[in-house]
């Protein structure tokens, strides 16, 4: 990996999310936790709740407490995954009260059903799906604003848990953040689909994130975006 253009890839991905109106906040840093960048996978935020992730790999749970601190200091209400459970924020896609859980490598199905405790009294219904062939769900699809979910047959494991799909020629292409209602950041990597979503009538904002491509990262994966409370 070249650090020097992952530091310049990076400043790029703040100032996309800030020319489209969104405020960054820098969780402070975590010393010796050198995927801390792919702050997604600390906690899932629905709504006033951030729900603090408990990785089932044990090196990145050194990672939470700063990310943590940064979500209190925003005023959101804090809860966790507890053991035996164990969650990665990027194992969850949500779409209005719509919740899918991937249950496979890092994320197993006592962390699931905890989620689904913590977001069911807000409204959430929770989805478990079966993740084998990616690292994370969201590795594997994102949703676009009008519910489809964006997917590549060679990482979904189970189609029949969306209810509207749209296949994308690219991998990359299933990786989405959706900045409004009609615009959509994503990686450069996927110039085929940023093509096929511009002609569904979207305004695509490319960023170049191929530093952090290498170590199975995205777009999703290096933020936490909230909504407000």
């Amino acid at each position: 990996m070249n650090i020097d253009l992952a530091a310049r890839q990076w400043a790029e991905y703040c100032r996309s999310l800030q020319a489209h109106g969104w405020q960054t906040i820098e969780a402070p840093d975590a010393d010796d936790c050198p995927d801390g960048v792919f702050i997604e996978d600390t906690m899932v935020v629905y709504a006033d709740l951030a729900v603090i992730a408990r990785s089932a790999a044990p090196g990145r749970r050194a990672e939470l407490p700063t990310a943590e601190l940064a979500v209190r200091t925003c005023g959101y209400r804090v809860a966790r995954i507890v053991e035996p459970g164990t969650l990665d924020g990027g194992d969850v896609l949500k779409h209005g009260a719509t919740v899918w859980v991937g249950v496979g490598g890092r994320t197993n199905a006592a962390g699931a059903a905890q989620l689904d405790q913590l977001l069911r009294p807000l409204g959430a219904q929770v989805i478990q799906v079966p993740v084998h062939k990616v690292l994370h769900l969201k590795s594997a699809v994102t949703a676009l604003p009008d519910g489809a979910v964006l997917v590549h047959p060679d990482t979904v494991d189970d189609l029949s848990v969306y209810r509207s799909v749209l296949e994308v020629p690219e991998v990359e292409g299933t990786h989405v953040v959706l900045l409004n209602d009609d615009r959509l950041l994503m990686s450069t990597s996927a110039p085929r689909t940023a093509e096929l979503l511009t002609q569904r009538g979207y305004v695509v904002v490319p960023v170049d994130i191929s530093e952090f491509e290498k170590l199975e990262g995205c777009v999703t994966c290096l933020s936490v975006r909230l909504r407000g409370v």
